[in-house]
This record gives C-alpha cells, structure tokens and sequence, in this order.
C-alpha cells in the first residue's frame, strides 16, 4: 500500500491531511488520485459511501487549482443540502492550508442573496445541489466557462431524486474540454448514459464488486406476519441495547406514525421527512450526530446527504421501491473498516424483492430468529453490569456525598442493592416482556409450491373490486390505481386478478380511504365498486384460481 506521499500530493495538502488524522490512503483514494493529478481521464468510480471517496476527488482538485484565479475552476454536483455541506466543509479542512482558496456550497433552502454576494466575489469550487445550480446560472450569477473539473457525487441518487434533465442541461453548459468524474454505489443504465453522452473514452474504478453491498455489513431478514412488523421492531431494537442507528420507511405518514409509536413508549428515537422545516430538519440531524437521539426514523429522501459515523444498524421497516436503493441503504453502517448490520422485517410477499437484493449486493440475507422476552431482559441486564464495571469513577468529585448515600443505603444488603437497581432499570421491559407472548419468524414456502388458497392476512383487510382481466387490469396498473387514491403509498398486499373481478390486500391503517377514494373513480366508462371482500367472495376467488390452475395443467399435458 502507497503512502499519501508516494501518491504525488502537495505539501500543504499532506500536512493538512495529516492534522487531521489521515494515515494511509483508502482504496479508492489509492486507485482515484493518481488519475486525477495526472488530468488525462475522465473517471467513473464505483464505491460505496464511507469509503473515503470525498478525498479522493477533493484532494486532487485543490491541488491542480491555481488559487490566483478567481474563475470557477471545478464544479462538485451532489443531491442534497447535508451532503453538499459536508463535502465543502471537507474541502475547506483539506485545503486550509492553501492561501487564497474559496470554496462555496450552493444549495436550495438558504438564502439565495447570501449565495449571490458570495460568488460575485469569486470562487474556485463551487459545490452545488442541480437546483440552485441552474437558478443560479438562468440568474446569470454562474460563469462555467472556465471550469476544468466536474464531479458527480452520489450520481445514482441524483438520478434516483428525478435531476436527470438538470444534470444534462449543467453538463451542457461546461466547456468541451474539460474532466468528467462520477462517482456511484450502483451502476444503473442512467449512469451508463451520462457515461456515453458526456464522457470521453472514460476509466472505469471499481472498489470491491458492482453493485456490491458493503463487505464488512451482515445482511439479515426476519419474515413476518403484517401485524407482527411493528413488534418486531421493538424486539431488534430492545435486544440490541446500544444499538445507534437509522429506521428506513417508504413514506412520510409511516415514517412519523413508528417514530410517534416507538416514542411514546419510552425509546429515544425522531423522525426524519419531508413534511419539517429545513430547521426542523437540521435540529434532528444535529441531535443524532451527537448521540442525544439513538435512533433516527426516516424516509429515503430525507436521509439522503446525512453522514453519521459509527452506525451500528440500518432497519428496513419497509423495503425500498427500487432495489438499488437497499444498497445506499445498507451502506450507511460498516464503514472505515468496522462492521454493521443492515436488517430487513418482511412479509411473504416480499420474498422476490428479497431475491432481486440479494442478486444486486452479492450476499445471501441470514435468516433472523426474533429474540424472546427472556433473551432480551438478560441482554439488557449484562449491558447495565458492563456499563457498570467500565464507568470511570472519579472519586475526587464525588468524595462529599458519598457518605451521606453510604449511610442512607446502609440498611440495604448487596443482593438488596442489586434487585433494586434492576428493577428501576427494567421495570417496563420486563412488565412488557411478561405480558407479550413470544412469536416466531414465520417459514418460507417450499420452492416450487404453488399457493392456490386466496386467504385474507393478518393486519390487512381483502378488498374486492369489480374490474378485472377483461379490463385489461394487471397488477402493476392496478397497484397504480390503488396508490393514485392515497397520501403516499398504500401497504398493498397479495392481489389476486381473476376475469371479471379482482381481490387484493390492502393494510388495515389505509383500507377505508382506498375504498371510499376507489368507489370515486371510473374506467372504460363505468363506474368502479370496491368494498371489503365477503368471505363469499374470498371462498369463491379460491375456486376460480384452483379452476385456473387446471386449466393450465390440461395445456400443458396437450403439448
């Protein structure tokens, strides 16, 4: 492995790097920086976030800037606000041993005035959320014509948060001959694009597999009835008691009802989406920086650009839409060499989704066991003891009142003392764990068994609706119609499309605003009449599939 010196660096940057604790090179610093100083390539580099990427494009750009040119000379793109903070405020801390360097981050949500007077000063980096950028650039504020260097950062999610015609429209805009560097967790076919229409003949750097979740993180899945999702969380969260991590949601109304939930029991979590102000926002982030919150209940794109060290967990409440998206996910913990846990709490149903992840990461999930009330309350109670045994005492300080507790415990044994502590401690654990039964994870079905039943699930209420095949319904138009009817998304279950009709499940939460919003709609002309499916109709949608599935058999035994 190369030093930080034997990689061509500057001597301001290496002092600079090394105040502030950098040793040797990461991989993908190693492979990107010497590319860069040489500035012949355009560059595409797949790696995962935490793996030191920020330096390894930041470094190489300050030092091919010319810090008496007050000229825009490199433009860093990223997706949101957090991140774009974070990696001028990097930058700065690289270089601020350079004299005469400016860096600004532009981004949306902060005044655009301050932006302005700013950049009419001169600067030689800007780092900029797509937005602003191009508000800025319409405004006239923005010169690209002299920039020599352009970074994407985080490329996939840019895409994945709908910038593709703000990034061509940026891209058009920099002069022919200049430097492309994209940096992406995943490889998906926009980024191959870009690739294609932007980039010329560019070297592609690979740290560790494409599309590969982080090596250093434990995969894990429990499989769950709908109902038991949210106990299930509980149990992942009381058996790991110093866990510090993120709760991922698909929407903003799940994200506040767990993080509501999860805080009136008593755990030291908040929620992070949409709906907050941006100081809202910034006030929960800051809390969970520092550790004053241990678990953060978030969406996708709230969380994007949060870079929180020494995570230990990310819970998937709910899958991602987007496969690709499990991998930002997961990435987030098991960074800088350490490991992490990324878990999954799912449903039957979601057994392909779980499939089509394991294929994009290269893992297989671990199949999770949820913890009894017993292994939690000990794991717990050895947490305490060993918190205990470690505490630093400083018996200068305390040395005053220690008499006056010795005497006012005195009358109390050491077994005494003992019980007492672990009941204050515990009370509402073991009072919980004493009242709620055990569950297990329930079991995969055999590959290549075939489920004929139309049954209704737990936690979900069947629904009939009166339009079917003969109306050309599949199951993705149908989820559409399904979700066109609700705030955000439905919880759809199992659906079960027959000729003139369809069955479908739909979680209990929205069932009633599905059905009332379904009944307001028509198609083809005719009015839609949806209402909760009668044990008739889901007897009767059992025989239709079975009559269905012999059908198929009849065909296949002609051929």
């Amino acid at each position: 492995m190369k030093s930080f010196e034997e990689l061509g660096l500057k001597e301001c940057l290496l002092e600079a790097i090394k105040e502030l604790g950098f040793e040797t090179p990461m991989p993908v610093q190693e492979a990107v920086i010497p590319l860069l100083l040489e500035g012949n390539d355009d560059v595409v580099a797949l790696a995962q976030t935490g793996t030191g990427k920020t330096a390894a494009y930041g470094l190489p750009l300050l030092q091919n800037i010319d810090v008496k040119d007050h000229a825009t000379q490199a433009l860093i793109l990223c997706p949101t606000r957090e991140l774009c903070l974070q990696i001028a405020d990097d930058l700065n801390d690289y270089g601020k041993k350079m004299d005469g360097l400016f860096v600004l981050p532009v981004y949306g949500g902060s005044s655009i005035r301050n932006q302005i007077q700013n950049l009419k000063k001169g600067v030689q980096i800007i780092v900029a959320t797509p937005g602003r950028l191009i508000d800025l650039m319409e405004r006239g504020i923005i010169d690209l014509s002299s920039v020599k260097n352009v970074v994407m950062d985080e490329a996939d999610e840019m895409l994945n948060m709908g910038f593709s015609e703000d990034i061509d429209l940026i891209l058009a805009s920099v002069p022919e001959e200049r430097h492309i560097l994209l940096f992406s967790a995943t490889m998906p076919s926009e980024i191959e694009k870009i690739s294609k229409q932007y980039m010329h003949d560019p070297k592609e750097i690979v740290i560790g597999r494409k599309n590969e979740s982080t090596a250093s993180v434990r995969h894990i899945r429990y499989m769950v009835n709908a109902k038991d999702k949210y106990n299930t969380l509980k149990r992942i969260v009381d058996y790991y008691p110093r866990i510090y991590g993120i709760i991922f949601c698909r929407t903003k109304v799940e994200t506040q009802e767990i993080s509501d939930k999860l805080i009136r029991e008593g755990y030291n979590v908040d929620a992070l989406h949409g709906d907050l102000s941006q100081a809202q926002r910034d006030y929960v982030m800051q809390r969970f920086r520092l550790r004053n919150i241990q678990l953060l209940v978030a969406t996708d794109v709230a969380a994007r650009g949060l870079d929180v060290e020494d995570l230990t967990h990310v819970i998937n409440y709910t899958l991602p839409d987007e496969t690709e998206i499990y991998t930002h996910r997961s990435g987030r913990t098991g960074r800088a060499g350490k490991t992490g846990i990324s878990i999954a709490i799912v449903n039957m149903r979601e057994t392909k989704k779980i499939r089509q992840i394991e294929q994009v990461i290269g893992k297989t999930f671990e199949e999770g066991v949820i913890p009894t009330g017993k292994e939690i309350c000990s794991k717990q109670i050895f947490s305490l003891i060993d918190r205990i045994e470690k505490v630093d005492v400083n018996e200068d300080e305390i040395a005053d009142i220690l008499p006056s507790v010795y005497r006012k415990l005195d009358w109390l044994d050491k077994e005494d003392l003992i019980k007492r502590i672990v009941s204050m401690e515990f009370k509402r654990l073991i009072d919980y764990y004493q009242i709620n039964e055990d569950f297990e994870a329930v079991k995969e079905r055999e590959k290549g068994s075939k489920r004929v039943e139309v049954v209704k699930e737990e936690g979900f209420t069947k629904v009939f609706i009166n339009i079917g095949k003969m109306d050309g319904v599949t199951p993705k138009n149908l989820l559409g119609i399904i979700n066109d009817c609700v705030e955000g998304k439905a919880e759809i279950g199992r659906i079960d499309l027959f000729t003139r009709y369809s069955l479908f499940d739909v979680a209990d939460a929205s069932a009633q605003t599905v059905i009332r919003e379904l009944n307001t709609l028509r198609l083809r002309g005719r009015n839609i009449k949806a209402y909760e499916a009668t044990d008739e109709q889901i007897s009767r949608g059992t025989k239709d599939r079975e009559e269905e599935r012999k059908g198929r058999d009849k065909k296949k035994k002609r051929k």
